[in-house]
């Protein structure tokens, strides 16, 4: 998928534990770890913001476009 989520890199810079991004997000671990790992196929602008603004980022530190060969 070209659509690549750089949300453990943003985790890392503000050195942030999946576990206190789901209390800060209140998103459970499993449907964060998904999104994490790039599994998931989509994910709410609400969802987004509260990432974000966990971790005072914008959305483009957490997705990244890149593009495919053919």
């Amino acid at each position: 998928m070209p659509i690549i989520v750089n949300l453990d890199v943003m985790m890392a810079k503000r050195k942030m534990s999946l576990n206190e991004l789901s209390e800060k997000v209140d998103l459970t671990l499993a449907n964060l770890s998904i999104l994490k790992t790039g599994k998931a196929k989509a994910v709410r602008f609400s969802t987004l913001e509260a990432i974000c603004n966990a971790l005072d980022c914008q959305p483009g530190d957490i997705l990244e476009f890149r593009q495919t060969d053919g």
